[in-house]
């Protein structure tokens, strides 16, 4: 049977200032454009999701690739996962820090690999052995991003705690995808820089299967963002996709679970979902997320307000 071929996105959800709204919506909008046009084309759920994420990597304005957070001790570490809902096919690399774009290198675990993850130097060696150019981390970083770890820093000896999602506006956040092609496969995918001033080695919610991302053609495909350790804890996109299973609308799954994330754990975040059906939902708690969608009714593109 022939679906409506969908992409919907996030570019986060944190506490962003008035003077970003346009370059998230401007990446958001160059991210459909690259996605859409290979559904457009007949390409699969997993081709769209990976372009339209590998846009937003490309795009500073984003927590994802080049424009990434810093870790305390001033590098770009990064996670990203990609998951096929057709035959639960997934690829994930974490702390990766020579990678331009961690969602290809997660789809070449996906298509390549008999595993399903790859870490630090062993995921940089898997994405060279099929083919993949590595970078200097330096060329990840960007002055923004020196700027705001000082000021993080100091703040932290301050004794001034992190309001990244849910205080005054101080930082960018996750990119995520989910796509229906017209075979009705479904795909999601997320791709992080992770959280400001985080300890070396921190591995958040975006690239572990079933908590920042999921895809299974017999429930929904979600992506989520926002704060990773109690999304973690909560399996929390598996608990919607679970919830979408179970009967749910997409958008009262999305709304159930940023209402379970707050209401267990005191967690901010924001969540896309799209159903078999192509029905979709989105929620959040933070004071804006900039989202996506695409189908073959045309374009919108917003960032909504708590």
């Amino acid at each position: 049977m022939q679906r409506t071929p969908t992409l919907l996105i996030h570019g986060g959800a944190w506490a962003m200032p008035d003077d970003a709204v346009a370059a998230n919506e401007a990446g958001i909008r160059n991210a459909l454009a690259a996605g859409y046009r290979l559904l457009e084309q007949g390409a699969s759920a997993v081709d769209a999701v990976e372009a339209a994420v590998a846009v937003m990597e490309d795009d500073e304005t984003f927590d994802a690739g080049r424009g990434s957070f810093l870790t305390s001790d001033g590098r770009v570490q990064m996670d990203a996962l990609l998951m096929n809902g057709e035959n639960l096919r997934t690829g994930g690399v974490a702390c990766v820090e020579r990678l331009r774009n961690p969602i290809r290198a997660a789809r070449l675990v996906l298509d390549r690999s008999p595993h399903v993850y790859f870490v630090a130097q062993g995921a940089e060696q898997f994405a060279k052995e099929q083919g993949m150019a590595l970078c200097d981390n330096s060329e990840l970083v960007v002055p923004r991003e020196r700027e705001r770890l000082l000021k993080a820093q100091a703040a932290a000896l301050a004794g001034h705690g992190d309001t990244t999602f849910s205080g005054p506006p101080t930082s960018h956040d996750t990119v995520g995808a989910v796509a229906m092609d017209a075979h009705g496969n479904l795909a999601a995918g997320t791709s992080t820089g992770g959280t400001l001033n985080k300890a070396p080695g921190r591995v958040g919610d975006s690239s572990l299967i079933g908590c920042g991302c999921y895809a299974d053609n017999h429930s929904a495909a979600v992506s989520l963002t926002g704060w990773g350790e109690p999304i973690m804890k909560l399996v929390l996109g598996k608990w919607a996709v679970d919830r979408v299973a179970a009967g749910a609308s997409p958008d009262e799954a999305a709304h159930a679970a940023i209402g379970y994330l707050f209401d267990r754990l005191g967690g901010h975040g924001g969540i896309i979902l799209l159903g078999p059906d192509g029905r979709i939902g989105m929620a959040h708690n933070t004071p804006r997320m900039a989202w996506g969608l695409r189908t073959p009714m045309g374009v919108q593109v917003g960032v909504t307000c708590k």
